[in-house]
Formats: C-alpha cells, structure tokens, sequence
C-alpha cells in the first residue's frame, strides 16, 4: 500500500498491486486494473519509486 496525496490535499492509500498504468498529462493520473483512475499530486516517477520501495518491503518479509 503505497500513501498518495490527491489535487485537494487530502491523502489517500492506494494498493501497488491494483495499479495499471501511470500517466502525466501534466497532472498524474493512475489508472487501476479495476478501470478506475485516481489524479493525484506526485509525479509519475514518485508513485513508481513508492511502489518499488512498498514491493520491495514486502519481498523482504516473505524470506
């Protein structure tokens, strides 16, 4: 679960796993396996790092 931040400032938790495609157009826009589409404030670049760092975490309990 990976913490994002909406244009409104409010914060949301989104699931890593659930996550389809990211888009800037300029605004950031995650679209889910399910078809739903979340705008969010972070850049692309951040919703990837978050998701890496949040797969990795969870890799690394599993061993």
């Amino acid at each position: 679960m990976i913490i994002l931040t909406r244009l409104n400032n409010r914060q949301l938790v989104v699931n890593s796993d659930l996550i389809k495609t990211v888009e800037e157009t300029p605004d950031t826009v995650i679209t889910l396996i399910n078809g739903d589409h979340i705008v969010v404030k972070e850049s692309m670049a951040e919703v990837i790092r978050k998701a890496v760092e949040y797969g990795r975490a969870v890799r690394s309990l599993a061993v």
